[in-house]
């Protein structure tokens, strides 16, 4: 079953202060078309530019990823960009009247509750998603950095974080197996902030909104009484005291390893920036965000890259087919030697996938360069056709009384020999609605990741005599 892309129902408003900044935000949710992805919108600005939320647009990753484009910037958008994945949201226009997403309480699950208070919506697109297909890795050696992606069938995320001068952190894991999981185990998890950093922070003109209530605050340097009520005083808050495991006694913990599990969050929402969704498995040691932005950085060149040249469909010859042999032979007329699918191996709303092994026992091999056996280029766009075929038939409640007749055939492409030996996988793409008993399609044939043959065509479906 083809995965649809979604977008909000409805309009949503979160107002509040934002951290660095201090300056009171109205941050609204939107629905957006099909393919839109994320944006934001800062309509407090003279032509109301947007920004694409991608990798690319990050400007700066200091406490917070920032993005920018000309003078616009908006800032610390990786929580409602985490919430958004984890609801899978595909498309969304998020218009801020500031330069920074509200703090709110310092996690993300102020906007997962917004975005669930309107629900959300297929749309009528496929879901795309960047599969991780091998081992990709960004490092960091000097400060200890690792962020790797391994292949998987969702996405997951182990994550390990590690600070030598606190002792809550000296060692702390996180892990998400599910995005389904983000709302109950990660989703409430604050930001954290080290002692050390908020006097730096305030003579720097940062946090300005941030307050006691939004933060965890982790004792790293000795500090006395008479100094933890003038922290608490400049934050016009009731003083404090360090508790056993070394944190204020402001808050209290969500879990024992909430900074790992915030970490986790801030993971998903960067690498929401990919600009894709990931079916992969994430595995980071002490990840940040300029970290997190430069792995995105990576699989958005990988997308690019992947987006240059066709993308070979996925063959494990472990799964069954969706139509086998006995299946075919029900829909098409073609016999042997002339029936040149031996299966089929993805079904989707606008596409068919179809497998031709190529063995030396074909019976063209006899006289078609015998001594140099090559398959003749016209069987592969004959087996396109069929693949073709089998997909259009398949739309009718009685696929055998019909065949498929082709019209025209384009803009065809002979680029590698294909000899014995060979498995070709050939992914027939609808171009067109298929209407009136009428279907414009693209057929590309691979060898491994390798396009060998292409071609378009035109079909008729007519019932039989």
């Amino acid at each position: 079953m083809t995965e649809k892309q979604r977008t909000i129902k409805d309009s949503v408003t979160l107002s509040g202060t934002g951290l660095h900044t201090g300056v009171k935000v109205n941050f609204t949710l939107m629905p957006a078309p099909v393919n839109h992805g994320y944006k934001f919108k800062r309509i407090d600005l003279e032509g109301q530019p947007v920004i694409d939320a991608l990798a690319d647009n990050v400007a700066f990753t200091q406490r917070g990823t920032v993005l920018q484009k000309g003078d616009a910037k908006v800032s610390t958008i990786e929580h409602c960009l985490a919430a958004l994945t984890a609801l899978k949201v595909d498309n969304c226009l998020i218009e801020v009247d500031g330069p920074e997403a509200p703090i709110l309480d310092g996690s993300s699950k102020f906007f997962l509750e917004a975005i669930k208070k309107v629900g959300t919506e297929e749309q009528d697109a496929e879901r795309k998603y960047f599969v991780v297909k091998e081992k990709m890795v960004f490092e960091d050696k000097e400060r200890g950095i690792k962020i790797m992606a391994l292949p998987d069938d969702e996405f997951s995320a182990d994550v390990k974080i590690s600070f030598d001068k606190s002792l809550i952190l000296s060692n702390q894991f996180a892990t998400l197996d599910n995005l389904d999981d983000f709302e109950s185990e990660i989703s409430a998890c604050r930001t954290f902030v080290f002692l050390h950093e908020l006097e730096p922070l305030l003579k720097n003109n940062l946090i300005k909104g941030g307050d006691l209530d939004n933060a965890i605050i982790i004792i790293d340097k000795e500090i006395s009484q008479e100094d933890l009520n003038k922290l608490a005083d400049l934050f016009n808050k009731p003083h404090v005291e360090v508790q056993p495991t070394g944190i204020l006694n402001n808050v209290e913990l969500v879990y024992p390893n909430e900074p790992a599990r915030h970490k986790l969050l801030d993971v998903i929402g960067d690498l929401a920036l990919c600009g894709l969704p990931i079916k992969g498995r994430i595995i980071a040691n002490r990840p940040g965000h300029m970290a997190n932005v430069e792995f995105a950085k990576l699989v958005r060149k990988e997308i690019k890259k992947r987006a240059s040249k066709p993308e070979a469909p996925v063959y494990d010859p472990n799964i069954p087919p969706v139509c086998d042999i006995n299946d075919i032979k029900k829909m098409l007329p073609h016999r042997p030697p002339f029936l040149l699918i031996d299966k089929i191996i993805d079904l989707k709303e606008k596409s068919i996938v179809g497998v031709k092994n190529v063995t030396m026992n074909e019976p063209f091999f006899v006289g078609h360069f015998p001594d140099e056996p090559v398959m003749p280029a016209v069987l592969q766009l004959e087996a396109m056709a069929q693949a073709g075929g089998i997909y259009i038939l398949n739309q009718l409640e009685d696929p055998s009384a019909y065949s498929t007749y082709f019209l025209k055939i384009d803009n065809v492409k002979l680029r590698k020999k294909v000899v014995p030996g060979d498995t070709i996988l050939f992914k027939v793409e609808l171009l067109t609605e298929f209407r009136r008993g009428m279907a414009n399609m693209k057929g590309t044939a691979f060898v491994g990741d390798t396009v060998v043959s292409e071609g378009e065509f035109m079909a008729q479906v007519i019932k039989n005599k």
